[in-house]
């Protein structure tokens, strides 16, 4: 048995498939389904039932996918080690984020890991909050950056900054009053799908149930939102960090609410028992700040 081989068939029992099993590790599908064959007669037992387009495990191979994460748990925690005995960060470094972040913190982020840690390869993951918590659980990703509170015991959770959110309506309104959070539910609200926790925080500050509310309207991205503001199908409301990239046209208005305005608290979390608990803490200072409107 290889790590090679171990790896594989971790992706391939995450993605029950062998062509996007072989895209998540960068090599050809041939190359992965021989490795995998390798692996079952070294362990003289099949791993998968072929068939079709998917792939289902066997018993053997369901028990066989949980040891092999450990394993491969292990060996990445060894790395880890080794990293935080040199007092920085090298080779990989997979971090996520959430889709209402990561297109505007990422070069921030970026930029800050690498000239802190110059050895370091990043891979970026942009998933919802969800699924970020339980990568990390799986080892599959070592810190997330995210909306905080999460509420999951086994991770460290540390505030970055908090940032207001802005409301995004038609250029022609920009000399209506400023709408209390009780007025928007009587207007046509956009928001984005269900899954993504900013959607939940607007809906907070309006008041208004979690399920979908009777006016709004819905987008899985704030560049979507901001469209439809200009196309005049109601109003949004988006983050601070959004408001250059995704208004810089100049073709809606951007005004703040008054006080208390709503907002939410940008943070990084890791497992507890990470070996690189120190570097993630270290980099939250260097990230502590919102990025420049």
């Amino acid at each position: 048995m290889t790590l090679r081989q171990l790896r594989y068939f971790d992706a391939l029992a995450h993605h029950a498939h062998f062509g996007r099993a072989a895209a998540a590790c960068a090599v050809s599908q041939p190359a992965l389904s021989m490795q995998i064959k390798d692996l079952e007669e070294a362990l003289g037992a099949a791993l998968v039932e072929r068939g079709g387009r998917s792939i289902r495990l066997t018993a053997f191979g369901l028990e066989a996918s949980l040891r092999v994460r450990d394993i491969l748990r292990s060996v990445d925690q060894l790395g880890e080690l080794a990293q935080m005995s040199r007092n920085r960060i090298s080779g990989r470094l997979r971090i996520g984020m959430i889709p209402t972040i990561a297109p505007y913190l990422l070069p921030a982020v970026i930029g800050a890991i690498t000239r802190e840690h110059p050895h370091v390869e990043i891979e970026v993951r942009e998933a919802q909050t969800s699924k970020l918590i339980e990568e990390l659980g799986d080892g599959r990703l070592d810190t997330a950056i995210v909306a905080l509170p999460v509420f999951e015991p086994s991770l460290t959770e540390v505030a970055l900054f908090t940032e207001d959110f802005l409301l995004v309506r038609p250029a022609e309104d920009a000399e209506e009053p400023v709408p209390t959070g009780d007025m928007l539910r009587e207007m046509r609200l956009l928001l984005l799908e269900e899954g993504h926790c900013f959607r939940n925080q607007a809906l907070s500050f309006c008041n208004m149930p979690s399920s979908s509310p009777r006016k709004a309207l819905e987008a899985n991205s704030f560049s979507t939102l901001v469209q439809m503001v200009r196309a005049g199908m109601g109003v949004t409301l988006i983050p601070e960090m959004a408001v250059a990239v995704e208004t810089g046209s100049g073709t809606v208005s951007v005004v703040r609410f008054k006080d208390p305005q709503p907002s939410r608290t940008v943070g990084m979390v890791w497992r507890k028992t990470s070996p690189l608990a120190g570097q993630f803490l270290k980099l939250t200072e260097l990230l502590g700040r919102p990025p420049e409107p």
